[in-house]
């Protein structure tokens, strides 16, 4: 089993900064991909921000330049320093993360619980 634990969101006024933290625990062989979706209401899920492999990142255009992600490979974590808050970037936010259980299985892909982040005007 796996597990991964969200923490960090909040209410924060426009313009302010969050730091979101997502660990992941259980039976890991190894971490693939690692990254934030948002899903604010009455929207779909989106993808804000990604690590998909060594060296590399995904951004959102909406967050370009205002959020970044990264990782501890050292504690399984990974995080999402969000700045310059907009009352658009309110959402639940989900920190997604595939792991794979022996050195030949597959990597499976895994959701954490979701956390509020609510930006005030």
């Amino acid at each position: 089993q796996v597990q991964l634990v969200e923490s960090g969101g909040g209410l924060v006024q426009a313009g302010g900064s969050l730091r979101l933290s997502c660990a992941v625990s259980g039976s890991i062989f190894s971490i693939g991909a690692m990254g934030w979706y948002r899903q604010a209401p009455g929207k779909q899920r989106e993808l804000v921000a990604a690590i998909p492999g060594p060296g590399r990142t995904n951004y959102a255009d909406s967050v370009k330049g205002r959020f970044t992600i990264s990782r501890d490979n050292a504690k399984n974590t990974v995080y999402l320093q969000m700045d310059s808050l907009k009352p658009e970037d309110t959402a639940v936010y989900y920190c997604n993360v595939e792991t794979k259980t022996t050195w030949n299985s597959r990597y499976i892909n895994f959701w954490g619980q979701g956390t509020q982040v609510t930006v005030s005007s």
